[in-house]
This record gives C-alpha cells, structure tokens and sequence, in this order.
C-alpha cells in the first residue's frame, strides 16, 4: 500500500507513542532542564515560566506535563491489552493484570514520598497514585464502544463539575478559591491535611481518569484499520475541539491545574491529543525515525528511570553538587541549566545501559 493508505498491524510496535512517552518523561525527570530558573528574567520569564506550574487561574506548558503523562498510559493500553486478548486470554485474567498494575502505581505512589520528605507519609497527591485508580477505571471501559467511553468520560467531567460548584462544604463562598474548595474538603477527610502551599487534591482523580480514558480511545483509533492519515485527522479535530471547548468553558469553571478543574481537563486532553497527532504523522507516517532514538530509549524505561530519580534523586544532585556548585553557582540561572543538563545526563546513561542490554523494566 501507499504511505497514505497503509494500515498499522496490531502487532506492529507504534514507534510514535515510544517518542511521544519518551519526550514527556525526558522533560519530566530533567525538571525542564532547569529553564524554570529563567522565571524572573527580563528577557526570557515568559519563556522561563512555561516550565513552572501556572500559581492558579492559567495555564502554561508546564502543566500539560502530567496530562501528556496519564494520556499517553492509556494510549499504550489497547495494544497491550489486545495483544494478550488476540491470544485468547480471558478478561478476567487481563483484570487481574490490570488490578496488580494498579496496586503497585499506588503503592509506589506512597513509597515516592519518601524521596520527597525522607519519611513515609500517607499522601495522595502524587501523580502516580492519580494513575493507579485512572488507569482502572479506563481499563473497564476498554470493551466499550468508543462513543460510550466518550460519553462516559464527559458525564464523569460533568460529575467533577456538579461536585465543586454545588457540594455542601462548610465555609466555602467560592467553588474555585485556594485550598477552600471540595478537593481541599475531601483532602481533610482523606488525610487530615491539605497540600501545604501547592494548593492539589487528591480528588483531582475523578476528572484526571478522562485523560486516560481518551487515551484508550486514542490508542484504539491507531490500532484500527483505518489509513493513516484518517487516523492524523481524526486526532487532530479532536485535538483542536478539545482546546477550543475547554478554552469556551473557562468562563464557567476556571482552568486551573492545581485542582483539575473540568475545563482544565478538556484543553489539556485537546494538546494531548494533537501532540500525539503530530508524533504519529512525523514518525510513523512520514518515516522520520534518525532523530527519534534518543526519545525512544529513554520512553522504554521511562517509568523505572522516574522512580530511580524519585527516590534517589536528592542525593544525586547533592553529589553532583559537591563538584558543579563551585563553578556554576556564580552563573545564576545559567548555571542552573547546565547543572540540570549534566545531572540528566546520568539518567540518559541509565536509559541507555538498560536499553543496550535489551532490559525493559515494566510496572
């Protein structure tokens, strides 16, 4: 067939989806190549500020990181759920599957904490706890037709909406004030705590499972017979849609990141969605493969790789501090940069001497 018409083979690996995994977890384990340092700038703080999170009513490119991340999960999710299901295996065996995978997301979700405080705490707002129950939840609905898990999806944003704007909370005026808000309320019931300064819920997994959902449906759609490049459009008008519906919906609910408000969901699931459009149609349509191996070694242990830095990153830094400080301390924002370059690049090395000896580590 033509480069037009040919058909991607459910047993064909989608090269796309390892650069887009790749890309998103090399700027989430690099910390955005510490750009965040440029915040203050005169010159670059717009640009420095895309690789912070927005301190609450906006959005910056920073806080598409973690949607891109639930996003692309359950985009894998149909070809390695269908993979096991073309073989004859059993739904219930592939729930059992699903049920463990999702066990130990939380369970790391917790333990991560550690490398956060240098004790356990029982927390809730790490984004690998988010995926334990998103990633359930998308995966009971994978034998649904795409327009039911659509539907679903958006009575689930819908539920996210109802829950903020007209929950009896005590002492809340406005729906969507700072740490006054459902998901602060729930957070008091859940752990006795709020996020000290951050102002994130835990709840933030009720309309969080949408971005996992629609990767499911995404990944579906790539796995079909349909040509490739009905599959670019078809993602990218849902792309498109999405961004422009969730910028329509500010007015009514705030995008706000912090608490996953629903309009923040829809924008973020529409960039997702186009950024997974366009990874397909360079790679895996066009065949521009020379510049995606870097991506590609670091996506296939992405999730190892972010647990090691997770746990042991502080003392990693600390250590390359003991020999960059002297040197990059002085340059400021600068020296910020090429220090979160070089601790990188020891990540990188882990990547790659997985990769060389064929080592995949999987959840």
């Amino acid at each position: 067939m033509s480069g037009g018409q040919r058909m991607l083979s459910s047993h064909n690996r989608l090269e796309s989806l390892d650069v887009f995994r790749g890309v998103t977890m090399i700027l989430l384990v690099s910390e955005g190549f510490g750009l965040w340092a440029l915040k203050d700038s005169a010159s670059w703080g717009f640009f420095g500020r895309q690789f912070t999170h927005h301190p609450w009513h906006g959005l910056y490119f920073w806080d598409l990181i973690q949607p891109f991340f639930m996003f692309i999960v359950g985009v894998a999710m149909p070809f390695s759920f269908g993979k096991h299901w073309e073989r004859g295996e059993s739904w219930g065996s592939t729930f059992l599957r699903a049920l463990r995978r999702s066990a130990l997301l939380f369970a790391f979700g917790v333990l991560l904490h550690i490398g956060y405080s240098g004790r356990l705490v029982f927390e809730l707002w790490n984004v690998l706890t988010q995926l334990s129950v998103t990633y359930l939840v998308a995966f009971l609905l994978m034998r649904k037709s795409i327009r039911t898990q659509i539907i679903i999806s958006f009575v689930i944003l819908t539920a996210n909406y109802l829950l903020y704007r007209f929950a009896p909370v005590p002492g809340v005026t406005d729906p969507w004030l700072k740490d006054h808000n459902f998901g602060s309320f729930m957070d008091m019931l859940l752990m006795g705590k709020i996020n000290p300064g951050g102002g994130w819920v835990a709840v933030n997994v009720i309309g969080s499972s949408a971005h996992t959902i629609w990767g499911v449906v995404a990944g579906t759609v790539l796995r079909s017979a349909r040509p490739e490049m009905e599959k670019v459009k078809l993602l990218a008008a849902a792309g498109l849609i999405g961004v422009a519906l969730g910028l329509a919906l500010d007015p009514l609910t705030p995008i706000v990141k912090r608490i996953c408000t629903s309009s923040f969901i829809v924008e973020s699931g529409g960039w997702a969605l186009l950024a997974l459009a366009l990874s397909y149609w360079v790679v895996d349509v066009r065949g521009h493969h020379r510049w995606t191996r870097f991506a590609v070694i670091f996506g296939m242990n992405s999730i190892f790789v972010y647990l090691a830095k997770e746990f042991f990153g502080r003392g990693i830094e600390r250590f390359f501090g003991i020999f960059t400080e002297p040197v990059l301390g002085p340059l400021g924002a600068a020296g910020t940069v090429i220090n979160a370059v070089l601790i990188f690049c020891f990540y990188f090395w882990l990547a790659w001497w997985l990769y060389k000896r064929e080592i995949f580590i999987r959840l």
